[in-house]
């Protein structure tokens, strides 16, 4: 365990950099907020986002205080700099409390349940919840906060694991604007692109439009891989054409390479993007709106989980095209 943390910590150490350099280059408005001001943030939810995402908060000189269901996860962060908090309750009592948790049943048990975020809150602080859940939960957290005097957020993130590690995640606020401009010095540690985007829960209908349109992009990234390799033409070359034109993407950038190889190791599990199309479909009903394509590249997600897939990246939607067109690979 001590040789992961330690790994941990050499992983994390270039997204340390990254926000000194921000900091140093004006991000932060005064000498305060670029050394942390001391301020504990409790952070709840250590997985594959949460994790550096708390270590850069640590780097910046904010006093983090984690809390995890794996043991593992807070060392890894004790190692980066953080502090251990020994439950759910001890987190909750900083100033700012964040919470990276997989879905809305977390989240409604994290911080709505007995012994969590709000039954242990001190008064006037700040929660901001960064998961990725159905907008109607993210207006019952803040409903119920309001009422016990706590500022909440909805600020969903996008970016994958690599965004976490390098802090420079997009982030999309739903909320209160004063709290969202105290939340702000905060938020510009972790990513690059922080918008407000209107009243609670609209974080998470941004982000189910994220999500919709990245599982499109890589349903499309994937059956242009299938049409290349199955016309005799290399991959590779094809899409480095590809993502230098037109048809360019943050997706063709960085994981093109990796798709042509079949190297789906989880940055973003197919598990999570199953969750994530049913928000968005959920959200369309809502609204209702018809969405036809979003529609089908959820099936097709479903389909990844069919077939065994879900805990590898999203970018497995190739496998699945792949076994559709009969050309499944080792």
């Amino acid at each position: 365990m001590r040789e992961r943390a330690c790994e941990f910590t050499v992983r994390h150490s270039s997204a340390a950099n990254a926000a000194d350099e921000r900091q140093r280059g004006g991000g932060m408005s005064d000498a305060s907020e670029r050394s942390g001001s001391g301020t504990t943030i409790g952070f709840v939810g250590l997985g594959i986002m949460g994790s550096p995402m708390a270590a850069n908060l640590a780097a910046a000189g904010y006093r983090v205080l984690g809390y995890d269901v794996s043991a593992e996860r807070v060392e890894q962060l004790v190692t980066a700099g953080g502090m251990a908090a020994p439950n759910i309750a001890a987190a909750a009592k900083a100033q700012i409390v964040i919470t990276m948790l997989p879905d809305s049943p977390q989240v409604e048990e994290v911080v709505l349940g007995p012994g969590g975020v709000l039954e242990n809150a001190v008064d006037g602080a700040l929660l901001i919840d960064m998961s990725t859940i159905r907008p109607e939960t993210s207006r019952a957290v803040a409903e119920r906060a309001a009422v016990q005097g706590v500022r909440a957020l909805d600020a969903p993130v996008s970016g994958g694991e690599k965004g976490a590690i390098d802090g420079v995640l997009s982030i999309m606020v739903g909320g209160d604007e004063a709290a969202f401009a105290a939340a702000l010095p905060v938020l510009k540690v972790l990513g690059t692109t922080v918008v407000h985007v209107g009243a609670s829960g609209a974080g998470q209908t941004v982000k189910a439009a994220n999500q919709l349109v990245v599982a499109g992009t890589y349903a499309l990234v994937a059956e242009a891989i299938v049409l290349l390799e199955a016309s005799g033409v290399d991959a590779s070359a094809g899409l480095d054409v590809l993502a230098g034109g037109l048809a360019g993407s943050r997706i063709l950038e960085l994981k093109r390479q990796s798709m042509v190889e079949r190297r789906f190791a989880p940055g973003f599990r197919i598990d999570l993007h199953h969750k994530d199309m049913g928000i968005a479909l959920a959200a369309a009903r809502e609204a209702d709106v018809a969405l036809p394509v979003t529609g089908l590249v959820a099936q097709l997600v479903a389909a990844a989980r069919g077939q065994g897939y879900g805990g590898q990246d999203h970018s497995v939607l190739l496998k699945v095209l792949e076994n559709v067109s009969g050309r499944a690979t080792t």
